[in-house]
């Protein structure tokens, strides 16, 4: 069987950061899929479950709700391996197309302090697992380590 093009990523060499993952041709358009990384894969601890579920319940809200991307936003959800998320938006985007995107959102996430929404057993399958103190840390930790800072070795793929 063939390897899927995100496990051909040398994730020895990968960095946090902001990258497409692929492009989908659906219909008349295209659909592209970014790999926001979060930690450094095999060399840092990855997320716990309960900041990953956190992250991706304000994330997902925020990003449905946005102005500009709320209609162009397919999905939004965490890695199996938790380094990072998948976000999926409806249009044709390079890297650096949604850098100031990425830096509303995790601000948002890093100066939230109300309830999660979605944090209830009758809107989660999981309410309970949830740390929204570590979500906060977290996204203060990638705008203030990449986000911030971004140049091309974290927002294209490494050889």
């Amino acid at each position: 069987m063939e390897k899927i093009t995100s496990f051909t990523i040398d994730h020895n060499k990968l960095q946090p950061g902001v990258y497409v993952s692929r492009k989908d041709n659906v219909g008349a358009g295209i659909i592209t899929t970014f790999d926001l990384r979060m930690t450094s894969p095999n060399e840092e601890p990855v997320m716990n479950t309960a900041e990953v579920h956190t992250i991706e319940h304000l994330a997902a809200t925020f990003l449905r709700n946005h102005k500009v991307f709320g209609d162009k936003t397919i999905y939004f959800g965490p890695m199996g391996c938790r380094t990072g998320f998948y976000l999926l938006l409806a249009g044709d985007y390079a890297s650096k197309d949604i850098v100031p995107l990425m830096i509303e959102l995790y601000e948002f996430i890093r100066d939230y302090k109300d309830e999660v929404p979605g944090a209830s057993p009758k809107d989660c399958g999981n309410y309970l697992d949830m740390n929204l103190g570590m979500a906060n840390y977290l996204a203060k930790r990638y705008l203030d380590t990449v986000l911030y800072h971004i140049d091309d070795a974290r927002l294209i793929y490494p050889e």
